[in-house]
């Protein structure tokens, strides 16, 4: 009685140990990497700078490496999910934890030094640590908007090649010219009177004109499209603006000729829903399914052989994104 009372005893402890120890050892190399917690908006500390770190490693990450979880690296996160197959919710759980540790690599003496020195630096991938700093890369208005970039080893966009050609990359292709109200809407710039009424959370001084007209062009061009299919015009239409080969504001490059058949058919002028509107909003806060494209095409409608010619970056819907 007295042994099997041991036995049993020997086996209860084992039972909880096994309770207690497997969700915290149950991944050694996330263990090691992360607290677990889940991290999330507002969050701060070791777990949101080694965060930063590795989605800055792979390009979804331009902002400053601070531990403050704000919403750059809320919509980095999100890039990160999407492109990965996860959840798209911005928590950063085991799974993401998991794809991060397998994907990158975190330099966490070298991060934590240059924070307690105050220094300005990056940590992305495929760049020595003797030459990283934070004016090296170019940080996007949308805030964490690279997924297309380092992470996947794509070309950055701007190139002046095939700029004559730039107003074919709409719908399918169109160079009808667009007609009026383009002197109106030239007005409604991203730099313009400061006393513009500003958008909640619009990085960079997007004015709530510019808001509204990205609306009307995604509704425009792609009210029937998925969700992110929406998201994913609006973010074709800011690259645009970032790329040296377009027009610097939204009217600039949705009233350039021929570049969206929205214009061209006057469909630009219907009133858009608030999934439009939200649509802009996530893609100017840095999401960005396309992988920094800037033209897209309808390959059952498209009728330019040029638009055809492009380097293809994925298909989100009815739509083909390309560079």
């Amino acid at each position: 009685m007295i042994r099997f009372r041991k036995v049993r005893n020997i086996l209860f402890v084992l039972f909880i140990c096994q309770w207690v120890f497997i969700p915290t050892f149950s991944d050694k190399n996330v263990a090691k990497a992360f607290s677990n917690q889940v991290i999330q908006h507002g969050a701060v500390g070791n777990d949101v700078i080694e965060l930063q770190s590795r989605l800055q490693y792979v390009g979804f990450y331009t902002g400053p490496i601070d531990g403050v979880f704000g919403w750059r690296t809320y919509w980095a996160s999100r890039n990160f999910q999407y492109e990965f197959g996860m959840k798209v919710d911005g928590l950063v759980g085991p799974e993401m934890k998991r794809k991060l540790v397998a994907a990158t690599k975190y330099h966490e003496g070298y991060v934590k030094e240059q924070i307690r020195k105050g220094r300005d630096f990056s940590h992305y991938g495929n760049v020595p640590l003797d030459q990283q700093t934070k004016k090296g890369k170019s940080e996007s208005k949308g805030g964490g908007q690279a997924g297309g970039g380092a992470a996947k080893g794509g070309t950055s966009k701007g190139s002046a090649n095939n700029a004559g050609q730039k107003g074919s990359g709409g719908a399918n292709g169109n160079q009808s010219s667009p007609g009026g109200n383009q002197g109106t809407q030239q007005s409604a710039t991203k730099t313009g009177n400061s006393n513009k009424p500003q958008a909640a959370n619009v990085p960079d001084g997007y004015s709530q004109n510019d808001i509204n007209l990205m609306a009307n062009a995604v509704y425009g061009e792609s009210r029937g499209e998925p969700y992110i299919g929406q998201v994913a015009v609006a973010a074709v239409i800011i690259n645009r603006t970032e790329s040296p080969s377009f027009p610097d504001t939204p009217a600039g490059v949705i009233f350039e000729p021929g570049a969206f058949t929205a214009v061209a058919d006057g469909q630009i002028w219907l009133t858009p829903n608030e999934t439009a509107k939200n649509a802009v909003l996530d893609a100017l806060n840095g999401m960005d399914p396309t992988g920094n494209a800037e033209y897209y095409f309808n390959p059952d409608t498209a009728t330019s052989a040029w638009i055809w010619s492009r380097p293809q970056i994925k298909k989100i819907g009815k739509h083909i994104f390309c560079r």
